[in-house]
């Protein structure tokens, strides 16, 4: 990330709609945050919807093939709508503006031109873990051939896959990290131990592709949400791990891997 770019994060210079208050500290202000939050880092809501389409008759896997993405595109745009609904309607609740939160005073597209260096520095980062991982504990090369490999078998799901990867990657774990860091910046220990915990649930969430994979994610939803604390925006962490995303998916389709 870019210092000079970076707003102070001191809390007189933070936006009034992001500045922790007295009264989110109180037991119940700090229990009610927890159950948001828990409500908001997608677990519950893809378990729900999971069970939603395999009533429908969409199973996840087949034994053929693997990974269906007929299972897995509705699966993560409907669970983008649901979250990024819940998100707004807490929000309001606490009479918050979404738009403040997710945005602040920053011009988007300043925020789009700081995104470029991100993206690289993301890469950095991911590079740095896997190569670390394979010198000093290959073992943690849990999964030989990442399972998402298997819902890009044809154009037509490259083209939905890339969708996927920018609104449901990019836009929802975003708006989901703002909000979560949020919380825990008011009511819940402070914003180090929000991205402590939501980097670490980020990475517990990508297990599918390896342990490897899930430190390397673990660290990068670090790097987006220090980002968006720094910049009280989620434009440039949202365009960069878009980005991020897309890249992962143009090096696969050029070497296999």
């Amino acid at each position: 990330m870019d210092p000079s770019a970076a707003s102070p994060t001191s809390p007189t210079n933070l936006p009034s709609t992001s500045r922790p208050s007295s009264d989110g500290r109180t037991p119940d202000a700090r229990i009610l945050a927890l159950i948001e939050v828990i409500l908001c880092s997608g677990f519950p809501t893809q378990v729900l919807l999971g069970l939603l389409l395999t009533r429908l008759g969409l199973m996840p896997e087949s034994s053929e093939a693997g990974l269906q993405i007929r299972y897995v595109a509705p699966l993560l745009l409907a669970d983008t709508a649901v979250l990024i609904g819940l998100i707004v309607l807490f929000l309001r609740t606490h009479d918050e503006h979404p738009a403040a939160v997710f945005f602040g005073d920053r011009p988007w597209l300043g925020e789009m031109k700081a995104a470029v260096p991100m993206v690289f520095k993301a890469y950095g980062i991911a590079f740095a873990v896997l190569i670390t991982v394979a010198i000093v504990a290959p073992w943690l090369h849990t999964v030989e051939q990442n399972p998402l490999q298997d819902l890009l078998r044809q154009p037509a799901d490259v083209a939905i896959f890339a969708l996927i990867v920018i609104i449901a990657g990019g836009v929802r774990e975003e708006v989901q990290r703002a909000f979560i860091l949020t919380r825990f910046e008011r009511s819940l220990g402070g914003p180090i131990v929000g991205v402590v915990v939501a980097s670490a649930a980020f990475g517990a969430g990508h297990s599918i592709q390896g342990a490897d994979a899930a430190i390397a994610t673990g660290l990068l939803g670090a790097f987006w949400g220090v980002s968006y604390l720094r910049r009280r925006s989620i434009v440039a962490p949202a365009v960069s791990h878009a980005a991020f995303d897309l890249l992962q998916i143009g090096v696969f389709l050029a070497t296999g891997r």
